[in-house]
């Protein structure tokens, strides 16, 4: 069994373990620090996805979303899956979950991102389109792709 919920002090070790799976394929090893920083001190919506099994709990996804300073944009954050898992279907739910959370948000027109070649297919399957690509954007080997996915426009209150 497996659950969305929000993240937890006590699953920064956790946490932090997904990113040290992904990298450096996935994540430059410069970024763990702002990562961690980030767990430590941001305010913004995170969710893990927790698994249960007869071995215990365990996160095998975490991931979150904010609200830049215009008001309507958000701008997903920090999303990851562990790396024995990837193609399991967990990245979907996250993100799904996640623009399901950003949807409810009256006001917003659009998400933004950021993530290297390696992921910019999974998100393009949501309707993300890139608008820039930066080569070693992120680090040697992993280029930037900074990409949009327009919302549906919502009545304004």
């Amino acid at each position: 069994m497996q659950t969305v919920r929000d993240y937890q002090d006590s699953d920064r070790d956790a946490c932090l373990a997904l990113f040290d799976g992904n990298t450096p394929r996935f994540f430059d090893t410069w970024e763990r620090a702002r990562f961690a920083a980030w767990l430590d001190a941001s305010v913004h919506p995170y969710v893990v996805i927790e698994r249960v099994t007869d071995g215990g709990a365990r996160i095998v996804a975490c991931g979150g979303h904010a609200i830049e300073p215009d008001g309507v944009t958000a701008c997903l954050c920090w999303g990851m899956v562990a790396h024995d898992l990837h193609g399991q279907g967990l990245g979907q739910a996250l993100t799904q979950a996640r623009l399901d959370a950003i949807a409810a948000m009256p006001r917003l027109t659009s998400v933004t991102m950021n993530t290297s070649q390696h992921t910019q297919g999974f998100y393009a399957r949501f309707g993300f389109a890139a608008v820039k690509v930066t080569p070693d954007g992120i680090g040697p080997g992993l280029d930037q792709w900074d990409m949009v996915l327009p919302l549906p426009a919502q009545g304004i209150e």
